[in-house]
Protein backbone atom coordinates (compact mmCIF):
# COMPACT_ATOMS: atom_id res chain seq x y z
CA UNK A 1 0.00 0.00 0.00
CA UNK A 2 1.14 3.81 -0.87
CA UNK A 3 -0.22 6.66 0.24
CA UNK A 4 0.16 10.10 -1.22
CA UNK A 5 -0.11 13.43 0.04
CA UNK A 6 0.34 16.49 -1.77
CA UNK A 7 1.23 19.98 -1.22
CA UNK A 8 1.32 22.73 -2.17
CA UNK A 9 -1.72 24.62 -3.82
CA UNK A 10 -3.20 28.02 -4.30
CA UNK A 11 -4.38 30.89 -5.29
CA UNK A 12 -2.01 32.61 -8.04
CA UNK A 13 -2.08 34.84 -10.62
CA UNK A 14 -1.86 34.27 -14.51
CA UNK A 15 2.05 34.47 -15.21
CA UNK A 16 2.94 33.22 -11.12
CA UNK A 17 4.94 30.21 -10.84
CA UNK A 18 3.85 27.22 -8.08
CA UNK A 19 5.50 23.75 -7.01
CA UNK A 20 3.54 20.78 -6.41
CA UNK A 21 4.92 17.85 -3.73
CA UNK A 22 3.37 14.55 -3.48
CA UNK A 23 5.17 12.78 -0.24
CA UNK A 24 4.74 9.14 -0.66
CA UNK A 25 4.90 6.40 2.07
CA UNK A 26 6.48 2.95 1.76
CA UNK A 27 10.01 1.97 0.97
CA UNK A 28 9.54 1.25 -2.45
CA UNK A 29 9.29 4.87 -3.94
CA UNK A 30 12.17 4.19 -5.75
CA UNK A 31 10.35 1.21 -7.71
CA UNK A 32 7.74 3.51 -9.04
CA UNK A 33 6.92 5.44 -12.13
CA UNK A 34 4.51 8.67 -11.10
CA UNK A 35 2.80 11.33 -12.37
CA UNK A 36 0.60 14.23 -12.41
CA UNK A 37 -3.25 14.89 -13.24
CA UNK A 38 -5.80 17.25 -13.09
CA UNK A 39 -9.02 17.75 -13.09
CA UNK A 40 -11.02 20.97 -13.85
CA UNK A 41 -14.78 21.17 -12.75
CA UNK A 42 -17.04 19.27 -14.73
CA UNK A 43 -13.95 17.38 -16.93
CA UNK A 44 -11.98 14.39 -17.13
CA UNK A 45 -8.73 13.57 -15.00
CA UNK A 46 -6.45 14.24 -17.36
CA UNK A 47 -2.70 13.27 -17.75
CA UNK A 48 -0.23 16.69 -17.44
CA UNK A 49 3.37 14.78 -16.43
CA UNK A 50 4.78 11.49 -15.43
CA UNK A 51 8.49 10.52 -14.48
CA UNK A 52 10.45 7.13 -14.72
CA UNK A 53 11.57 5.40 -11.34
CA UNK A 54 15.27 6.80 -11.87
CA UNK A 55 14.21 10.71 -13.25
CA UNK A 56 16.08 10.10 -16.15
CA UNK A 57 12.57 10.02 -18.48
CA UNK A 58 9.67 12.74 -18.25
CA UNK A 59 6.74 13.03 -20.70
CA UNK A 60 4.32 15.69 -20.56
CA UNK A 61 1.13 16.80 -22.05
CA UNK A 62 1.44 19.26 -24.86
CA UNK A 63 -0.25 22.00 -22.75
CA UNK A 64 2.04 22.06 -20.49
CA UNK A 65 5.26 21.62 -22.25
CA UNK A 66 7.95 24.09 -21.38
CA UNK A 67 6.06 25.49 -19.10
CA UNK A 68 5.99 22.91 -15.93
CA UNK A 69 8.80 20.15 -15.14
CA UNK A 70 8.27 17.26 -13.01
CA UNK A 71 11.27 15.55 -10.79
CA UNK A 72 11.87 13.41 -7.86
CA UNK A 73 14.03 12.87 -4.85
CA UNK A 74 14.01 9.33 -4.16
CA UNK A 75 16.09 9.68 -0.67
CA UNK A 76 13.01 12.09 0.11
CA UNK A 77 10.24 10.03 -1.33
CA UNK A 78 9.08 13.15 -3.15
CA UNK A 79 7.85 14.02 -6.83
CA UNK A 80 7.43 17.83 -7.79
CA UNK A 81 5.82 19.32 -10.42
CA UNK A 82 7.26 23.27 -11.05
CA UNK A 83 5.01 25.51 -12.65
CA UNK A 84 5.72 28.24 -14.16
CA UNK A 85 3.97 30.71 -16.78
CA UNK A 86 0.70 29.64 -15.03
CA UNK A 87 -2.73 29.85 -17.34
CA UNK A 88 -6.45 30.59 -16.33
CA UNK A 89 -6.88 27.12 -17.64
CA UNK A 90 -4.08 25.43 -15.57
CA UNK A 91 -6.80 25.99 -12.62
CA UNK A 92 -8.30 22.15 -11.46
CA UNK A 93 -7.29 19.96 -8.95
CA UNK A 94 -4.55 18.48 -9.08
CA UNK A 95 -3.33 14.83 -8.68
CA UNK A 96 -0.45 12.50 -7.98
CA UNK A 97 -0.59 9.48 -9.06
CA UNK A 98 1.77 6.15 -8.53
CA UNK A 99 1.90 3.07 -10.85
CA UNK A 100 3.57 -0.01 -9.69
CA UNK A 101 6.30 -0.58 -12.17
CA UNK A 102 9.58 1.11 -12.84
CA UNK A 103 8.51 2.92 -16.22
CA UNK A 104 5.08 5.03 -17.05
CA UNK A 105 2.96 3.67 -19.36
CA UNK A 106 2.85 4.77 -22.89
CA UNK A 107 -1.22 5.45 -22.92
CA UNK A 108 -1.27 7.92 -19.72
CA UNK A 109 -4.57 6.80 -18.83
CA UNK A 110 -5.02 6.83 -15.51
CA UNK A 111 -6.20 3.53 -15.09
CA UNK A 112 -2.86 2.51 -15.70
CA UNK A 113 -1.66 4.28 -12.24
CA UNK A 114 -2.68 2.14 -8.86
CA UNK A 115 -2.21 5.05 -5.84
CA UNK A 116 -4.25 8.34 -5.78
CA UNK A 117 -3.35 11.34 -3.65
CA UNK A 118 -6.17 13.29 -2.36
CA UNK A 119 -5.30 16.56 -4.31
CA UNK A 120 -4.16 20.25 -4.46
CA UNK A 121 -6.63 23.01 -5.81
CA UNK A 122 -4.62 25.42 -8.48
CA UNK A 123 -6.28 28.32 -9.55
CA UNK A 124 -5.14 30.55 -11.55
CA UNK A 125 -6.48 34.21 -11.69
CA UNK A 126 -6.45 36.45 -15.11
Amino acid sequence: QVQLVESGGGLVQAGDSLRLSCAASGRTFSSYAMAWFHQAPGKEREFVAAINWSGRSTYYADSVKGRFTISRDNAKNTVYLQMNSLKPEDTAVYYCACRQSLYTSSSYSTTEYDYWGQGTQVTVSS
